[in-house]
């Protein structure tokens, strides 16, 4: 028996699981649908319940009708090494301008993202307070980051 992740991020869409399925695997490298089953006669009705795998991370994705809606209370973050990584997740998965906000993005299932350069995590650490506050108020202004401008405000506009 194949060892069970402990916790499990599990979406709840209208009708569109398989389809979001779909369109993740082929966002994310190295990821698969492991599974897809239809359940009939729940309460919901027929409802479809699909488990994928992204970046080694898994997923349950299911139809069961449109009684909860996505929220930006819950998103996902994908950490990204360059600026092409960012680049990428960007324009494959941003599909609201106007959810657009300092890394946030909104898909089109309505799933919130945050696309973040992990040299910000590093950044916002260090001790010196000046360099954290150019750094804040750099990504402020941002929708997606640039990490060439966030390293600019780390280095106090010395590029």
């Amino acid at each position: 028996m194949a060892k069970i992740q402990r916790i499990t991020p599990f979406l709840w869409y209208d009708k569109e699981a398989g389809e979001a399925a779909r369109f993740y695997t082929s966002v994310f490298r190295d990821s698969k649908i492991k599974e897809s089953k239809t359940l009939d006669n729940t309460p919901s009705g027929t409802v479809e319940i699909v488990t994928i795998e992204l970046l080694g991370q898994e997923f349950t994705l299911m139809s069961a009708g449109p009684l909860f809606k996505f929220n930006e209370a819950i998103s996902f973050v994908v950490n990204c090494e360059t600026q092409e990584e960012i680049d990428y997740y960007w324009k494959k998965l941003s599909a609201d301008p106007k959810a657009e906000q300092c890394g946030w993005l909104k898909d089109k299932f309505g799933l919130s993202w945050q696309i973040v350069p992990t040299i910000l995590v590093k950044m916002l650490q260090d001790k010196d307070k000046n360099k954290v506050e150019r750094v804040t108020q750099a990504f402020l202004k941002m929708k997606k980051f640039d990490i060439a401008k966030l390293q600019e405000a780390y280095a106090g506009g010395e590029r």
